[in-house]
């Protein structure tokens, strides 16, 4: 099967099978509102801000991709879009259940760094590169809510939270693989296309501009650490080389034994000491 035709078929079936979650579905049942509080309620609050934040995502594409393939558009406006908004609202109102204040977003802010992308993307060479890096980052971000919300599901089973395990958590998580099989695909088509030096200028871009998901400034920076020790995550590389194992596979194949890019080790370790540098101070 064509790659273009195999990856619309994709969209197709996610937009069938995988519609958006409905809060009426929901079983906001809590068993100790305190104690789900204690231990994952910067966890929930972070990954709700990050779902919510879709709105700012879509307005950062169709600035950074003024005339992206049909296929990404129908993906990001009708699929992804939809499905990750109903995910924060899903958040959010756990959020109220166990008496926390509703995530603070930022949904309408467009960094000038991707002004500028943008207006050099008028030149399709250029927009190349910058859909490769919408590729990667879209990647790593599933795959980074694929692992967290597996171990999250796993911590509110273990605390005894079945109903928010069961009717928050698990619908959630079983849309995220599906987000990323779509990056996946889009970007290894688009990397067998692309010139060396399109190649070079996206390696050099990606290690100047990776942070892990989420995160905007420092203070989320640390914000991201405290829901590393919140999950369990290993500060050792293992974690990070999950999350960024096909851009290591693309775009580092030519270093092979690499099992995580310097870049990446550098942004989740500094998220860790963050956290302990605000758990000290």
């Amino acid at each position: 099967m064509h790659s273009a035709t195999r990856l619309r078929d994709h969209v197709d079936r996610l937009a069938v099978e995988h519609p958006p979650l409905r809060l009426d579905a929901v079983d906001f049942t809590v068993r100790d509102a305190a104690a789900l509080d204690h231990r994952f309620g910067h966890v929930l609050d972070y990954m709700a801000r990050v779902e919510l934040e879709v709105d700012r995502n879509v307005l950062e594409l169709t600035t950074m991709l003024p005339d992206p393939p049909e296929v990404d558009r129908y993906f990001y406006a009708d699929v992804w879009q939809p499905q990750e908004l109903q995910h924060g609202l899903i958040l959010d109102r756990l959020q109220e259940h166990i008496g926390r204040a509703p995530a603070v977003t930022d949904t309408d802010t467009v960094s000038a760094k991707l002004r500028v992308l943008g207006v050099l993307a008028h030149a399709d060479s250029f927009q190349d590169v910058c859909r490769m890096l919408y590729y990667l980052t879209g990647m790593a971000t599933e795959r980074s809510a694929v692992l967290a919300y597996n171990l999250l599901h796993k911590g509110l089973l273990e605390i005894g939270e079945a109903a928010i395990a069961h009717t928050v958590v698990g619908p959630i998580k079983r849309q995220e693989p599906g987000h990323f099989v779509f990056y996946q695909l889009s970007a290894r088509g688009l990397w067998a296309e692309l010139a060396p030096w399109q190649r070079w200028l996206v390696r050099r871009l990606r290690t100047l501009s990776f942070g892990p998901v989420g995160v905007n400034d420092r203070s989320q920076h640390a914000d991201f650490g405290e829901v590393m020790d919140a999950l369990g995550i290993p500060t050792d590389d293992d974690f990070a080389a999950q999350v960024v194992r096909t851009e290591t596979e693309l775009l580092w194949a030519h270093r092979r034994g690499m099992a995580v890019p310097g870049y990446v080790r550098t942004a989740f370790r500094e998220a860790t000491e963050l956290a302990r540098e605000r758990a000290a101070a």
